[in-house]
């Protein structure tokens, strides 16, 4: 439920509305007829295209192996359209139409309904756009439908909720206060143009959603509704196993309903910035240690080129990581940490391209001396980056990844489906991200003609930057400062040393060219190969998406990597430095669809690469090589060590209940050191130490090896052969067990922690006796059971706060269940106090449960486990954990959900009296409120035994 906004671009720009949809042929005044977009070459669905009489334009798809559907509903209409008096408007009115309808009155019928299928459901309200969406289990699409529809239809509204909703708004607005992300929104918003829309707060509070006898909320919101909700501004998108005949019926039958007040979208025609301020700089304080440089420059609307892109033509260019580019120049001297370009906003008359640098100490000391040398990059591409070779080599990479694509959960392609059905023709819905039709050095200029110094806004958020008698955004509070800039003084060359650094990206190296698929059936599951010098090496051929792609694992578990805080310091220093390393040569892989992580984890390092099989082992044995011997250099140290200190030092400043849910692993989780300690060793680790580490952390390995997919069994022995020589050869190969949770004491242990927010945070965990299947499907089973009441009792009938939910907290194979609260209005004793009411109430439902209600519950979590897998990443990261487990029969899953179908009544209800009502083995964490203080409370919970095993 937040604002989008662009991040990282690669190769692609964001979705794009089309201002104009093509124009199809009448019959007789019956609705159009159906148009079938043009799909992947791999991509196995049936779509089409259909527009209702009430010209609601409806993209359906049939999968015929689907065992979850799902639906998504677009409405042209988003905060953009807020009328001044109302700011939130849009948003308020997005929580309002799930509480209830004609048909379905009941407010918490629709959440509970999909939640008892196995499904979830949410929206989100953007500038433009408000999108509506949920998944289910399959055989449960058509009343999930029906109940859907009627949100459109004929929302109740009703009277007695709308106080009860705009505190809901209002809890998600205080929720955020104090949230960088959101403060530097309320800044770019506070700067841009007074007559632009986008100008305007868009979350809303109890303070714009006012609701009194003389300026009551609901006649303005059912008003907003009548104004703006039309189904000739809706998309629909509907994905499901049923043919597609029966789903054009399913939607027929029931979305025809909704209402054509044949409204137009809104058209923002203003600029966004106001050229007489610019050139200009924002200075944004910020409340963590961030620093970051983002430079906007003010283009045309884009969503007419999405067939040619050429803002992701340049953003390419700009964004680029190989060597000589921008960002490898200024991460090499020191200045910077990240760098993105793109497409930050389109409202379809405006648009912004951004180019967003995540700054070091020093980049942000230097921060005016960058400027231009940024001018000099975007020379360089203006003066010889234009090029028709360039061009061929992403329209051939994006036609790769067109051919190739794999498919998305179900909510995901309809949420997706549904938003480019407003932008895009419906013939090119499926293909529209991926088109580069021609080459367009015509409009790659115009692009470059806007990014001049005359035209940029720069953004610096930092913290305590200084600021003399700052602005501050209205709602918010974010303290910010402008000043005009010198055009000048921003090509003025003050770096020359790395001006001529700088180059343009070389050919790519890594574009696949063997794209052929191994012979030989797809394995049901990985095969252990034998050692390999000490090595487990386990193989699996996977083919069954048609892509010729692989992944490889290489897990590198080490005693050194978990002795104590300043070993898990160490370790996170030299995966930054080898990362640091491989990122300019390995960039231009990750562009040809070949990606790659080193990261790591309890046991030691993990090595991941993935993508086309094609040129995987060139990839593989560079990493290798740097992992054996690590290039480090105390710049890159100190860089990094600042980095892990800011980011520890940041915790402090996370939301309450992120505070208590980090405590509450670190105090439990065998391995995981608590915050004060690792902060304590980065502060004090050197750069000797991190050489001496270096070589110490393979002096001990305990190696495992995974290559699954387009692979065959050779080239899986190869590349642990090259495993062996580059890394292994001088190891000692020993045994490194995995870590436990610890047990909790047969009483509730209580915590109080200091934290800086407004809101109170709260975290019951509740655990269970051992790591059996059978006790995991007990809590697995209880939470999806509690998990809509809990919800509606604590954050709808009580209204406590907006983050409410109850989840599976399992943790290592431990089985627990978790009750989590954030209220910017209750204490600690009241949450806690509504929290055991609520369970004093549900023993009652949970005893009165039917059979058939309990089994419809089993099926709920049983789908949620066995769901179908979709892309090949998804089971090789399976298989993986199966290994790191121990579970090498590969059957898990299915272990669980067979323990599932065996839950009985009664034991059951036995779970919840001793884990909820009894809290026999809880620990409650909550900010502010009684209980032990984080240390004391620290020394006591790692003294406790592990968890049995089941």
């Amino acid at each position: 439920m937040s604002n989008r906004n662009a991040s990282r671009v690669t190769m692609l720009q964001p979705a794009i509305r089309l201002a104009t949809l093509l124009l199809f042929l009448f019959a007789g005044g019956s609705a159009l007829a159906a148009t079938v977009p043009e799909k992947s070459p791999n991509d196995d669905n049936q779509y089409r295209f259909i527009e209702l009489q009430n010209e609601l334009r409806v993209i359906l798809v049939s999968d015929s192996d689907a065992d979850k559907a799902a639906a998504s509903m677009n409405v042209a209409v988003g905060s953009g359209d807020d009328p001044k008096d109302r700011e939130g408007l849009s948003h308020f009115l997005e929580h309002m139409l799930f509480l209830g309808t004609e048909k379905y009155p009941d407010p918490g019928e629709y959440q509970q309904f999909i939640k008892s299928h196995g499904g979830q459901h949410n929206a989100f309200t953007a500038f433009q756009d408000t999108n509506y969406f949920f998944d289910i289990q399959a055989e449960f699409l058509e009343p999930a439908l029906d109940r859907f529809a009627q949100q459109f239809a004929a929302p109740l509204f009703t009277a007695e909720l709308v106080d009860r909703e705009r505190n809901a708004v209002h809890s998600e607005f205080s929720s955020k206060q104090k949230d960088d992300g959101r403060r530097f929104y309320s800044v770019k918003k506070a700067v841009s143009n007074p007559d632009h829309a986008f100008n305007q707060f868009a979350v809303g509070n109890l303070s714009t959603l006012e609701n009194t006898e003389d300026n009551p909320l609901r006649p303005d919101l059912i008003e907003f509704w009548k104004q703006h909700y039309s189904s000739n501004l809706m998309t629909l998108a509907v994905y499901g196993p049923q043919s597609l005949d029966q789903l054009e019926a399913m939607v027929r039958s029931r979305f025809d309903a909704i209402e054509n007040r044949n409204l137009e979208a809104k058209r923002h025609r203003p600029a966004l910035y106001q050229s007489e301020d610019l050139p200009a700089k924002v200075t944004v304080e910020a409340l963590k240690d961030v620093r970051s440089l983002t430079l906007t420059f003010p283009i045309p609307s884009q969503q007419d080129k999405y067939r040619t892109k050429p803002a992701s033509y340049v953003a390419n260019l700009l964004g680029h990581e190989g060597p000589g580019s921008l960002f490898d120049v200024l991460k090499r001297a020191g200045l910077a940490d990240s760098l993105s370009a793109g497409l930050g906003m389109d409202t379809g008359e405006n648009a912004t391209l951004e180019i967003n640098i995540a700054l070091t100490p020093e980049g942000l000391e230097r921060q005016d001396a960058l400027l231009p040398l940024v001018f000099d990059y975007i020379e360089k591409i203006r003066t010889k980056g234009i090029s028709e070779q360039r061009f061929r080599e992403m329209q051939n990479l994006a036609r790769l990844d067109f051919r190739f694509r794999e498919e998305g959960s179900p909510i995901s392609e309809v949420t997706r489906l549904s938003s480019y059905l407003q932008e895009y023709p419906p013939e090119d819905i499926l293909r529209a991200p991926w088109l580069l039709e021609r080459y367009a050095p015509e409009q790659y200029r115009e692009i470059l003609d806007r990014l001049v110094p005359s035209n940029l806004l720069a953004f610096v958020l930092a913290p305590e930057p200084g600021l003399d008698n700052p602005n501050r955004t209205q709602w918010y509070e974010a303290a910010w400062s402008i000043e005009q800039l010198d055009s000048q003084a921003l090509t003025t060359q003050s770096l020359p040393a790395l001006a001529e650094q700088l180059r343009l990206p070389e050919p790519n190296p890594f574009v696949p060219e063997d794209l052929e698929m191994v012979a030989g059936a797809t394995m049901d599951k990985p095969a252990k190969l034998g050692s390999i010098e000490g090595m487990d090496v386990w193989f699996a051929r996977d083919t069954r998406f048609e892509t010729p792609k692989a992944n490889v694992f290489v897990g590198l578990r080490s005693p050194a990597t978990r002795a104590s805080a300043r070993s898990y310091v160490l370790t996170q220093l030299l995966v930054d430095s080898i990362n640091a390393n491989l990122n300019a040569w390995a960039y231009s892989a990750s562009l040809a669809g070949l990606d790659y992580s080193v990261y790591p984890h309890l046991r030691g390092i993990t090595v991941r690469v993935g993508g086309y099989n094609d040129k995987l082992h060139t990839l593989m044995n560079r990493i290798l090589l740097q992992l054996a011997k690590p290039e480090l250099t105390e710049q890159r140290f100190r860089i990094a060590r600042q980095n892990l200190i800011d980011s520890l030092q940041n915790k402090a400043k996370d939301r309450p209940v992120e505070q208590t849910s980090e405590f509450i692993q670190s105090a439990l989780i065998e391995g995981v050191w608590n915050t004060d300690d690792k902060l304590q060793a980065a502060q004090h680790v050197t750069f000797d130490e991190l050489v001496s580490f270096s070589e110490e952390v393979l002096s001990q390995v305990d190696p495992v090896m995974l290559a699954h997919g387009n692979l065959t069994r050779a080239s899986a022995l190869n590349l642990a052969r090259q495993v062996n020589a580059l890394v292994l050869r001088d190891s000692e190969l020993i045994t490194v067990e995995r870590s436990r949770v610890r047990q909790l004491p047969e009483r509730e242990t209580r915590v109080s922690l200091t934290v800086d927010h407004p809101d109170t945070g709260y975290t019951l965990y509740m655990q269970g006796d051992n790591t059996s299947f059978r006790e995991r499907a007990r809590f697995r089973l209880l939470a999806q059971i509690i998990s809509s009441p809990f919800y509606e009792a604590i954050r709808t009938n009580r209204q406590l706060g907006y983050i409410v939910y109850a989840t599976p907290f399992e943790m290592l194979e431990t089985p627990a269940l978790g009750f989590v609260v954030q209220s910017p209005s209750a204490s600690p004793e009241e949450i806690d106090q509504a929290v055991q009411a609520f369970a004093a109430e549900f023993e009652q439902s949970l005893t009165a449960m039917t059979d058939a209600g309990l089994a419809r519950e089993k099926q709920a979590v049983i789908s949620s486990l066995l769901e179908k897998d979709r892309q090949l990443g998804e089971i090789s990261n399976r298989y993986w954990q199966e290994i790191d487990r121990g579970e090498t029969g590969f059957n898990s899953r299915a272990q669980l959900a067979d323990a599932v179908r065996q839950v009985g009544r009664q034991e059951l209800l036995t779970t919840f009296r001793e884990a909820v009502q009894a809290r026999l083995q809880a620990l409650r964490v909550v900010t502010g409120g009684e209980g032990l203080n984080e240390d004391k409370a620290l020394s006591q919970l790692l003294e406790l035994p592990p968890v049995p095993a089941g």
